[in-house]
């Protein structure tokens, strides 16, 4: 043993030792040194894991405890490629890279130099959303060019949007950033609504057609509208004789929904359910129709 270490203390590198080796000692040699190398690269790999995952873990606590936002998943993306910048592209760069990033003036310039690109820009333009929130998880919003959908999740370089038709919108951060977008979910929560009529005959009942329509409405499961009628209380109305057209006494409501809920669903809902209602209680619905006079001509003409 202590001739070995007398030997090792001679040597100033690995290159030494393996010049000093011979015949199958070097084989030997290289094949530990490959072992070692491949531990050693395995076992950083699994730390690098293991840190992204920890990282994971940590923002779903924070995320089950304040609730998922634009802001916990910006951040948790901006850790995750802070630890692959600290633990991977520094150390693979050695020292040399390391000092010129960190020790130089050149940073600067570096730094401008990069602005102009698109990656940095989507992650700048990422971070003033989060920072700001326009809009956050869950929120219903359009697009200038008229595209609306509901907001998934947002990543460092683009945010996701939910179509009508549950299709995917991708939408770089930058874009998101400098457009003009209409957020039906900013700030107080106001449900969203549309208007609808309801045709009925000359003939019919308007006050019974009003409360069908009315307790209709309020008892869909997708609808947001409470029964508030008294009958002598005209504020409450929430279903009103709008006009006569020529064939029908046109009735009117609004029917508030929740955003997160599509619009065509409800008005199915909604209109399949009114329609049956009035037929079930005997209201007439009345539709346009035309009657064909033919006129025999003379046979003597």
């Amino acid at each position: 043993m202590q001739g070995l270490e007398v030997w090792l203390s001679d040597k100033k590198n690995l290159s030494d030792m393996f010049l000093d080796l011979q015949g199958s000692n070097k084989l030997w040699f290289i094949v530990a040194m490959i072992v070692f190398a491949l531990i050693v690269t395995t076992l950083y790999v699994l730390f690098v894991v293991l840190m992204l995952k920890l990282n994971k873990r940590i923002f779903k606590g924070i995320e089950k405890k304040k609730g998922n936002s634009i802001t916990i998943q910006f951040l948790q993306k901006a850790v995750s490629l802070g630890i692959m910048v600290v633990l991977v592209v520094l150390p693979l760069g050695g020292q040399r890279l390391t000092q010129s990033l960190l020790g130089s003036t050149a940073v600067v310039a570096v730094i401008v130099g990069l602005a102009a690109n698109e990656v940095l820009k989507d992650m700048f333009a990422g971070l003033e959303i989060s920072l700001y929130k326009p809009f956050d998880v869950g929120s219903r919003i359009m697009l200038e060019d008229g595209r609306a959908g509901i907001v998934e999740k947002m990543t460092l370089r683009h945010v996701v949007l939910k179509l009508i038709d549950t299709t995917r919108l991708i939408v770089p951060n930058s874009k998101a950033n400098q457009g003009m977008i209409v957020n039906y979910s900013y700030e107080d929560y106001v449900p969203r609504s549309f208007d609808v009529r309801y045709g009925i005959g000359y003939n019919s009942d308007i006050d019974k057609a009003k409360d069908i329509i009315r307790k209709t409405i309020c008892e869909c499961p997708l609808t947001l509208n409470k029964e508030k009628y008294k009958e002598d209380d005209p504020g409450s109305e929430s279903v009103y004789f709008l006009e006569v057209t020529d064939s029908a006494l046109m009735l009117g409501a609004t029917v508030y929904y929740p955003h997160e809920v599509r619009t065509e669903v409800v008005k199915d809902q909604v209109n399949t359910a009114v329609f049956k209602a009035l037929v079930d209680h005997g209201i007439e619905i009345p539709y346009n129709y035309v009657n064909l006079v033919v006129k025999k001509e003379n046979e003597d003409a």
